[in-house]
């Protein structure tokens, strides 16, 4: 119950700023611009030319939507109810750590509205084209803020549960959630709804929050089986 009161009030965070950008659609697509020009002057990828390549490939465009729409939140929320249930000492650590991105995300969608990368010349809206669009045919449609491309939480997010369920889980495959965030940065650069920009800025303000997740105690409640076999064979 704690972890969906603690979702929907991020998601109304997040959200709050929507009224905000729609009022600065024009700094939005000005802004949009100077990312554009900044990845340029940076040498990063052009992703118009990565999306157009994928998009030689439907099914894989619409198997990055779906990863788009569906995976974010719910998976998010589904390891923090894991956290609260199997890692009760660690728990907090993590939900401060996420509660305190999102609200840095916050300030930088409402100081620096955005157009993504689909709203601008050269990109195209995979949702819109494929029927799974999450925000409707306009900017102004939908309950999401369509301006809040930078920083990304989507790339945030998934870098932050990656890191945490590496650091507090013991088994051998727990490497595997390093897949999250690095497909997420592919799904978010091929639907064209961020920017190269939007997931390192996001990354920046995770490592600015990270002393949050990284207090003593994070690994303190994790299974000790060896301790444990041991402690068995005594009793034996």
């Amino acid at each position: 119950m704690r972890e969906a009161v603690l979702l929907a009030t991020m998601f109304l965070i997040y959200s709050a700023g929507r009224q905000f950008a729609a009022k600065h659609t024009g700094s939005a697509f000005d802004h949009a611009r100077e990312v554009l020009s900044w990845q340029n002057w940076l040498h990063l990828p052009n992703e118009s030319a990565i999306q157009q390549a994928a998009l030689q490939t439907p099914h894989l465009v619409e198997s990055a939507n779906l990863y788009y729409a569906s995976v974010h939140a719910p998976l998010t929320g589904a390891v923090l109810i894991w956290l609260s249930i199997w890692r009760p000492k660690a728990y907090p650590q993590v939900r401060w750590t996420v509660v305190a991105l999102t609200g840095l995300a916050t300030i930088g969608h409402i100081l620096f509205p955005l157009a993504p990368p689909r709203m601008m010349p050269g990109f195209v809206d995979t949702g819109l084209r494929f029927g799974q669009s999450v925000y409707g045919p306009d900017s102004s449609s939908g309950v999401a803020n369509q301006f809040a491309a930078m920083p990304s939480l989507h790339v945030g997010w998934a870098a932050l549960i990656a890191l945490s369920m590496i650091l507090i889980t013991r088994t051998k495959w727990r490497w595997l959630w390093l897949l999250h965030p690095i497909i997420t940065i592919g799904v978010v650069v091929v639907t064209a709804n961020h920017y190269w920009l939007d997931g390192i800025v996001a990354l920046i303000l995770l490592a600015v929050c990270l002393p949050l997740l990284l207090r003593p105690g994070l690994r303190s409640d994790r299974p000790e089986l060896d301790k444990s076999v041991a402690r068995e064979l005594v009793l034996k």
